[in-house]
């Protein structure tokens, strides 16, 4: 293996070390979805920009994931309509608020959404997670303290306010996405290369989800999981969840 994959290789390696680091965090976000999937409701997800939207798509019709889990892929903040046209709209006041009015989301008290932005600055992830409060939601973060706290308080990138989403959500789970996000050093290159944000992101959501099924185990019910379609007796094993959820999350059908 030459230097430049070991170096990524360890660098993953150092962060997905850092994640498993905070069992509580993890057991108290499940707890709190699994008490919402035990009567019958979603968990709704958005990765607020850009890559970040892959978080969300991780946990939606995957095998082995929660049948239960409502992922919002809304087209503005989705890279296949343009990538420097996610950065704008990230970047727009209100925007998230009309996202959720959209999606129907915070109707009730108590609905539960995942915020997945591994940098946590941004204008989306705040304005997120202030209207969720505002709506009376219960707000997990899956964000980096490594990136939001260095990161100038006047940076384009932020919010208005400054706040970081780690700071304002009520369950905060660390990605560890180290400063920068790209971490390999290439020999004649000024920039780094190899980027590490949806590889966090996407092994902190599926920790979640594994706390999440153990969680609904204890309280007696039964993980509404996928099985891959591809396999004999997908779609037969499959048609319960369907049918179930089909009505509860937007992109399933």
């Amino acid at each position: 293996m030459n230097k430049e994959v070991q170096q990524y290789h360890d660098a993953l390696q150092d962060a997905f070390s850092k994640i498993m680091q905070q069992p509580e965090a993890f057991e108290a976000a499940a707890d709190v979805m699994a008490k919402v999937i035990a009567e019958g409701d979603v968990v709704h997800i958005i990765g607020p920009g850009g890559h970040s939207s892959m978080a969300a798509e991780e946990v939606l019709w995957r095998a082995g994931g929660l049948a239960a889990m409502n992922a919002i892929l809304d087209a503005g903040i989705n890279l296949v309509h343009g990538a420097k046209r996610t950065n704008i709209i990230e970047r727009t006041p209100g925007y998230a608020a009309r996202v959720l009015d959209a999606y129907r989301i915070g109707r009730k008290p108590g609905e539960v959404i995942i915020i997945a932005n591994a940098y946590g600055i941004n204008t989306m992830s705040i304005d997120t997670v202030l209207e969720a409060k505002k709506r009376k939601m219960v707000t997990i973060g899956i964000t980096s303290t490594e990136f939001a706290e260095q990161v100038p308080a006047d940076h384009p990138a932020r919010h208005p306010s400054g706040k970081n989403l780690y700071q304002e959500v009520d369950y905060f789970i660390n990605c560890h996405l180290p400063y920068g996000d790209a971490v390999v050093d290439i020999e004649g290159s000024p920039m780094k290369t190899a980027p590490t944000s949806s590889l966090c992101n996407a092994f902190t959501v599926n920790i979640l989800m594994i706390e999440t099924m153990k969680a609904l185990v204890k309280r007696g019910v039964t993980p509404p999981v996928w099985m891959s379609a591809n396999l004999p007796g997908g779609d037969e094993a499959n048609r319960e969840n369907e049918e179930k959820y089909i009505p509860l999350v937007r992109h399933l059908a």
